[in-house]
């Protein structure tokens, strides 16, 4: 029986730990924007967000500003940029599809020489509640390989929404990208039920398949503190997390500072302890 096939009917594994690192957190602070966006006086504060997020030990910030500005606003992501400059050892990163407005703010921030590290690209429509799908390949390839290329040109890292498919690492990898970051809500929907192993199993082959060709493996969506150490465990590679809602949601009862450091927690939980301490994309 093929190694994939017994997987599926077996433990999740161990992951190994191939970079040497641990996986650094990002922290999506767009729900704080959306709080903020129903009044008019400015709170909650989205940069001061930010700023107690990095100080309590993130490793960057990301945003996912939408074209009808529902939460992040153009002017978050330009001030945002501005307050990375004072953190430079820490990575914003911007969601979007590059089909919209991402494109606009990859090109504008580099005009004004703002820090851009990462872009990520996702395939949400405009009026979308919520990512909630990856790209397809071979469907996409044609039209995201130039706009890579693009961010490439301007020195921005860019990764691809993907769902857990093996088969398709390569295909990222062709078209230029320089990493996926793997749609996790079947995992966590899947993980306090019987189906939790066989998901997770999933999502352990795609990280296989994509450390295997040197392409580098982000995580996000309905990660929390309850099953992202499990996740980190079983999949192989993760450089990076992205978490807003849950993060969000805690520190509104833990407060920023308590909230970050107990995901730092989780994250230093799945990994061995003879790996350094500090982590670095």
């Amino acid at each position: 029986m093929p190694l994939f096939s017994r997987m599926y009917e077996q433990p999740v594994p161990q992951a190994i730990y191939p970079l040497g690192h641990k996986t650094v957190l990002s922290v999506n602070v767009n729900k704080v924007a959306l709080l903020r966006n129903t009044r008019h006086i400015g709170i909650p504060s989205v940069m001061r967000a930010a700023e107690l997020c990095l100080q309590a030990g993130a490793q960057g910030i990301t945003v996912h500003p939408r074209p009808d500005e529902r939460h992040i606003r153009a002017d978050d992501v330009y001030e945002l940029a501005a307050l990375m400059k004072d953190w430079p050892h820490c990575e914003f990163n911007i969601e979007g599809n590059p089909l919209q407005n991402l494109m606009d703010f990859v090109q504008n921030l580099a005009a004004r020489g703002l820090p851009l590290h990462q872009c990520t690209f996702v395939p949400d429509s405009e009026d979308q509640f919520t990512s909630d799908h990856g790209w397809s390949f071979p469907d996409d390839a044609e039209r995201l390989q130039p706009l890579i290329a693009q961010a490439h040109e301007r020195g921005v890292r860019v990764s691809l929404f993907m769902d857990p498919i093996p088969e398709a690492m390569a295909a990222v990898k062709a078209v230029g990208a320089d990493r996926v970051e793997f749609y996790t809500e079947t995992y966590a929907r899947a993980w306090s039920g019987p189906q939790k192993n066989k998901v997770l199993s999933r999502f352990a082959q795609a990280g296989r398949a994509a450390v295997a060709i040197n392409l580098g493996v982000n995580a996000g969506h309905d990660l929390n503190r309850d099953n992202l150490t499990e996740f980190l465990r079983a999949v192989p590679g993760v450089l990076e997390v992205s978490i807003g809602h849950a993060l969000i949601a805690d520190a509104l009862e833990l407060g920023y500072d308590a909230a970050v450091k107990d995901y730092l927690r989780c994250i230093d939980d799945a990994f061995p302890s003879w790996l350094p301490d500090e982590a670095s994309p």
